[in-house]
């Protein structure tokens, strides 16, 4: 079988174009945001974006790590800022969370992604993947809190992060309505509660 052409150039050194991925991406937030997960399809996104199928299959494995990427960007996870008041970084952890999951194109892909995980084992790690630094910085946080005698010394970023993900994943389902400044402050003093020393 022959190689089609443009894997024939790719693989001699020329670099993918960034313009369709980013075309593709925010053809993909916006059909999110239109139609839904359960109506949105490849070809929609190529046409929106100006590109072709195959040339999204080179650069997302399926739909779903598509859609999880355009829904839930690297920057997302950048705009983390912990510094020296545990109150504080943990509340900001939670409304970081809470305003990455209510955006439209996250609350439109959020239902079927989940849904995804059992049927594409490697999302659910890429999933994994994306948050390990995340899950690292609340660690090294929670160390700090330790040593200062704020957290008790079996405290985990691990079940924090959980705790505090699922509280918002069911909020964002179930009554987004709800997830208001006042369910942060909530929130983050129950999570301090559970980790106290």
């Amino acid at each position: 079988m022959m190689p089609r052409n443009d894997d024939v150039q790719r693989s001699a050194g020329r670099p993918r174009d960034p313009r369709i991925e980013q075309a593709a991406l925010a053809a993909t937030r916006e059909l999110l945001v239109e139609v839904g997960y359960q109506r949105l399809t490849v070809a929609a996104v190529a046409g929106r974006a100006g590109t072709t199928k195959p040339a999204l299959y080179r650069r997302w494995p399926s739909l779903p790590h598509l859609v999880y990427e355009a829904a839930f960007p690297d920057e997302l996870l950048s705009r983390m800022d912990l510094g020296h008041d545990l109150r504080a970084d943990v509340h900001s952890i939670v409304l970081g969370a809470r305003d990455a999951f209510l955006t439209p194109e996250a609350a439109a892909a959020l239902p079927g992604l989940l849904a995804e995980f059992t049927s594409h084992p490697a999302l659910h790690q890429a999933l994994l993947a994306r948050f390990a630094p995340v899950f690292t910085a609340v660690d090294d946080r929670l160390r700090e809190a330790v040593a200062a005698g704020e957290v008790r010394s079996d405290a985990r970023a691990e079940d924090l992060m959980r705790l505090m993900i699922g509280s918002v994943l069911l909020g964002v389902m179930l009554e987004p309505d709800a997830l208001d400044d006042a369910w942060a402050d909530r929130i983050t003093t129950i999570l301090l509660e559970g980790v106290r020393a």
